[in-house]
């Protein structure tokens, strides 16, 4: 069960909703804990510490502070912040009491998406391009779980999927990207090339090369631009499109590694094995049967 309440106290007016998921969703899904949002009546500070949780929370309006991992973080209308639960951390309203809407999450693997967050740039607290589509979020989680529904779970999966999306989105810091010189800043035409040359050898030094740019720089800048190493995009391609041959040709293996740009058949077999989880013939098997 789930429970709405609207609660006034001496320090806020709050409207949350504490939510139970199901069996299931707790085990398979990122699942809800609870949402709402809160008016502060009074300045004070709110401290929690090793929670099974991850939150994220907007700031409404008015102002305050975040202190988490020894870092103290000014907030303000506008400003969102996420953070992992099982870490202490304290917020606390200024005189300008601040208005926050809030969901408290948590799921299988939610460590892992925390930690590419963080590795793309993403900080505890920032300020995003608009509010508004994280507020549509939060509106609609605290409506879908207040609803009686019976794929409600799912409905939320796709909500907090949908947050994390945004997130991962404006994870970049833009301190750093202010200073990439703006002829140099957007590789796409980078990308280009590799979408189109994946078949050929292409050293980074002739790729580098190839753009005028120098190749410690253009490594940097695409993975901080496009989120992967060149070499990494390039082995993508590349198992794409052999999928592609494995199912829709009847070329042997061997020919469809080379025609995808990787020469040895033994290391095609084995790269392919190790992102797909299964060899080239079991998934031609797998998907042709």
């Amino acid at each position: 069960m789930d429970h709405a309440s609207l609660f006034h106290g001496s320090l806020v007016t709050t409207s949350r909703i504490l939510y139970t998921p199901s069996a299931f969703a707790k085990t398979n899904l990122i699942h809800l804990q609870e949402t709402g949002s809160l008016k502060a009546k009074k300045p004070h500070t709110s401290r929690r510490e090793n929670l099974a949780s991850y939150l994220f929370f907007c700031v409404l309006s008015g102002y305050g502070t975040l202190k988490y991992e020894g870092k103290t973080c000014p907030l303000k209308t506008g400003d969102c912040v996420f953070l992992d639960c099982r870490k202490a951390y304290s917020h606390r309203t200024s005189d300008d009491l601040w208005q926050l809407a809030w969901v408290h999450f948590y799921g299988p693997n939610m460590g892992s998406i925390y930690d590419k967050y963080t590795e793309r740039g993403g900080r505890p607290c920032f300020h995003p391009v608009s509010l508004k589509p994280y507020e549509a979020i939060l509106t609609e989680l605290y409506e879908i779980a207040s609803a009686q529904d019976y794929v409600r779970d799912m409905r939320i999966f796709e909500k907090l999927a949908a947050l994390l999306t945004l997130l991962m989105e404006e994870s970049w810091n833009p301190e750093a990207k202010k200073h990439i010189a703006p002829k140099r800043q957007n590789l796409q035409e980078v990308k280009e090339y590799l979408d189109l040359h994946y078949a050929e050898k292409i050293p980074l030094d002739l790729l580098a090369e190839s753009f005028y740019i120098n190749k410690f720089y253009l490594t940097r800048i695409f993975k901080e631009q496009f989120g992967i190493s060149i070499n990494s995009y390039l082995l993508q391609i590349r198992i794409t499109h052999a999928k592609q041959l494995l199912r829709f040709t009847d070329q042997t293996v061997e020919t469809i590694g080379r025609e995808c740009g990787i020469e040895d058949a033994n290391y095609f077999s084995r790269i392919f094995k190790k992102i797909e989880g299964i060899s080239p013939g079991e998934f031609r098997r797998m998907w042709r049967s």
